[in-house]
């Protein structure tokens, strides 16, 4: 299991985000899904990386929803000829063939989500390597 970056929650403490609890459960889920998650602070919101390369960014602002943006990083790449996994819970909002996005409301979406968010970030995390 990683750990929480105090870095990130010094962060966040300073913010008093309205969604702060739906935050910490989003940390929390991430970095269990997978043991080499690392995290951070990039584009002003928790990022996490895999072998030192970006995959997942939470988007905290506006408040009023948290999206978690999935990448292969800030460099643009040559788009895969598919979508990069096969995203059996439709919580996936494609932007690209190597970008997608998924937003939470509240933490009863979160929870409800939680198992399909759980395997969408392990398989994101082993397909975008």
């Amino acid at each position: 299991m990683s750990t929480l970056n105090s870095e990130v929650t010094k962060f966040l403490d300073e913010l008093n985000h309205p969604l702060r609890v739906e935050i910490e459960l989003l940390r929390h889920i991430i970095l269990n899904s997978n043991a080499g998650l690392t995290e951070n602070i990039k584009w002003n919101g928790p990022n996490y990386c895999h072998n030192n390369q970006d995959r997942l960014t939470m988007r905290i602002q506006p408040p009023k929803q948290i999206q978690l943006i999935f990448h292969r990083g800030a460099k643009k790449m040559t788009q895969p000829e598919g979508q990069l996994i096969k995203d059996k819970t439709g919580m996936l909002d494609w932007k690209e063939n190597d970008r997608a996005v998924a937003s939470f409301k509240n933490g009863d979406e979160i929870i409800r989500a939680r198992p399909g968010l759980e395997e969408v970030i392990h398989d994101w995390i082993k397909a975008a390597e």
